[in-house]
């Protein structure tokens, strides 16, 4: 038992932190949000509302500038400032932005952010276990392999989510009548609206697929359900 003991610490503390960091972020979003009201981007979400069978979905503007989506674990769907300030210059199109909103409601409807309090844990849990272990066979740098072993494991799960997102999102993209053709071309312009790209990183270390692959996951979903390509 005394052996378990710090593993079991170790998932307690990344509950803790986990619904720490919720609250938190709950609380910045009431702080420096609110109703996105925008003509073009309330037809698109009706559009989608209806082939979800909901009343509305409702989008929440994030006063921020970095070009991002959010779903919060409270299942609330945020657009950021920056991201909408690059649709009102015209560099994303109403649709384009719809993908995003689609893609942020495949996070809230496969529950990705509760799924992630328990892969927190359990990472928190893994980092632990390996390190004890790694420490006594490789003293003074086992416990930063372990670290980098967790770090990976967090990567594949992240990549994982973004995939199973991106495929709800293209689903309901085609039922709404949207198509997939804005979420693709929106992927095509993200290094050039985040600016990323500029640093190489390793794709095992990723938290995001490449763009690459996920217009390949989407192009692949499209052939299985007989879509041409847009």
């Amino acid at each position: 038992m005394l052996k378990l003991t710090p593993i079991l610490l170790a998932v307690a503390y990344g509950l803790l932190v986990f619904r720490f960091s919720s609250w938190r972020l709950a609380k910045e979003l009431d702080d420096k949000s609110a109703e996105l009201a925008d003509p073009e981007l309330r037809r698109l979400t009706e559009r989608m509302a209806d082939a979800l069978d909901l009343k509305r979905i409702k989008v929440h503007l994030y006063e921020v500038e970095p070009v991002n989506g959010l779903a919060a674990p409270d299942g609330r769907i945020f657009i950021t400032r920056g991201f909408y300030a690059r649709y009102r210059a015209g560099e994303v199109s109403a649709e384009e932005l719809a993908s995003v909103i689609a893609h942020e409601l495949g996070h809230v409807a496969l529950g990705h952010s509760r799924r992630r309090m328990i892969d927190f844990s359990g990472q928190n849990a893994m980092r632990v276990a390996l390190g004890m272990v790694l420490s006594r066979l490789l003293p003074g740098i086992g416990v930063y392999i372990a670290n980098g072993l967790a770090s990976l494991l967090a990567a594949k799960l992240s990549r994982s989510d973004e995939f199973e997102a991106d495929a709800y999102a293209s689903a309901l993209l085609v039922k709404s009548g949207i198509g997939t053709g804005p979420q693709k071309s929106l992927f095509r312009k993200l290094d050039s609206l985040t600016g990323s790209g500029k640093a190489p990183v390793p794709a095992w270390f990723m938290s995001h697929p490449t763009v690459t692959d996920r217009i390949a996951a989407i192009e692949s979903n499209e052939a299985r359900w007989g879509i041409g390509r847009v």
